[in-house]
């Protein structure tokens, strides 16, 4: 259908995702990219990193379980600003943490905040978008999980230059206050959205009708007994750690293997690679989107295409042995950019199978499985690099984890396979 004749403000909508994400995701990096002045500052070892990493992600598997649920209850509006508010404040605290266990104390806060952006863009995103757009409207919002790593290397090694570690934290954190003014004044569901006309309301509503929902009411167990739960469950949990790896570690394994000033080039490695990355994710839910257009069913567009993606993170696994930073660069940012079309296509898969009333719950599950994969394998990462850093050859560890990485998302796409071939709509009854 012609968008000039449907209209665009969902579009607009999607762009508040976006910037939304992109602050997430600054926050989530600055002690990433301050890595090293911080191990050297506070006298880490690559485990009590790993421990600071773990409680981020821990706090997060909680915090999403806990948010998808919240979100579904009072709505999009209210769980989004309250996600924001509760990350911002956490993401300024770090500039007061004075030992290790304070900048735990505030990873975790961070994590428990930033846990409520994803379950809230994505309900966004069902409740502003029919399906055949969804991948899209998800991969470009979740682009902003790559500007973010983009746009903080250039601001947080400024502020580090020129005003001290601590103002990374509390200017990069106060950003998250300027994006909820907008989101006040633009967002509203379209049913009660003043901006949105008919032909536009009547476009987002082109799928087939969903059951009202007896509803709103559905039990966790009810969900965990679904198979279409644990597919999402499986390759969120199996392919979360490998991104979050990517975003704690890669500025501290280039500066390792090959000595790397981060902070003399501003970053220009890490801006490189989350550029690339950034194609990835609109990419990836264009693909999609573009063959259900040419008439593909749902489900073999999206499994067709996340195969594709999985295929294309396996050369990551000989970037170690490259010799060469810039071929690094380039493998390290072809796996991140399928990463993020992975990623695109994983959540609206959400989407596809569930009806919107459980969609940020069911969300919400699959994305603390992936947090609590995420908060293992920093502890493993930490113990393996350390191990080998005291046999004085870091780089066999990193060696190591970039074999994980590469098969990681395979083993996912047939765990999926295996719990969703067809990947079959959701009924749920609930009981009055």
């Amino acid at each position: 259908m012609n968008s000039t004749k449907t209209g665009n403000y969902r579009w607009t909508i999607c762009a508040l995702l976006f910037f939304a994400t992109t602050i997430n995701y600054i926050d989530r990096q600055v002690i990433g990219l301050l890595k090293d002045d911080l191990q050297l500052q506070f006298s880490w070892t690559e485990k009590d990193y790993g421990y600071i990493v773990a409680a981020f992600s821990a706090a997060y598997a909680i915090g999403l379980l806990a948010f998808g649920r919240f979100v579904d209850k009072i709505g999009t509006k209210l769980g989004y600003t309250i996600s924001l508010v509760v990350w911002s404040v956490a993401a300024m605290a770090h500039a007061m943490a004075k030992s290790t266990f304070g900048f735990g104390v505030a990873r975790a806060a961070l994590g428990l905040g930033e846990s409520g952006n994803f379950p809230a863009a994505i309900k966004a995103v069902a409740e502003w978008f029919p399906k055949k757009e969804r991948a899209l409207a998800t991969g470009i919002f979740n682009a902003g999980a790559n500007l973010g790593p983009v746009v903080a290397p250039i601001i947080v090694y400024w502020l580090a230059k020129t005003h001290g570690w601590q103002s990374a934290f509390i200017w990069t954190g106060a950003i998250g206050f300027i994006w909820l003014i907008f989101w006040f004044i633009f967002y509203e569901v379209p049913s009660k959205s003043k901006r949105v006309k008919q032909p536009e309301y009547d476009y987002i509503h082109s799928d087939t009708v969903e059951p009202a929902a007896e509803t709103h009411k559905i039990s966790w167990f009810k969900l965990f007994g679904i198979r279409q739960t644990w597919a999402f469950v499986f390759g969120k949990l199996l392919t979360d750690p490998i991104w979050w790896f990517f975003l704690f570690w890669l500025p501290s394994y280039l500066s390792s293997a090959f000595n790397v000033d981060m902070k003399a080039n501003n970053g220009l490695p890490i801006i490189i690679i989350y550029t690339m990355i950034s194609f990835g994710s609109i990419g990836g839910g264009w693909i999609s989107s573009y063959l259900i257009k040419k008439g593909w069913p749902v489900f073999r567009a999206r499994k067709t295409s996340m195969l594709g993606f999985a295929l294309c993170v396996v050369p990551v696994i000989v970037a170690p042995y490259s010799g060469n930073m810039w071929v690094a660069v380039a493998l390290v940012g072809l796996a991140g950019a399928a990463h993020q079309a992975w990623s695109a296509n994983i959540f609206t898969t959400v989407s596809d199978m569930f009806p919107k009333y459980a969609v940020s719950s069911v969300v919400g599950i699959g994305g603390m499985a992936g947090s609590l994969g995420g908060m293992l394998f920093p502890l493993f990462v930490g113990s393996l690099l350390d191990h080998y850093k005291l046999l004085g050859n870091i780089n066999t560890g990193y060696n190591i984890l970039f074999v994980i990485c590469g098969f990681a998302y395979l083993l996912a796409w047939t765990i999926m396979h295996f719990f969703a071939p067809r990947m079959e709509q959701v009924s749920i009854r609930e009981e009055a």
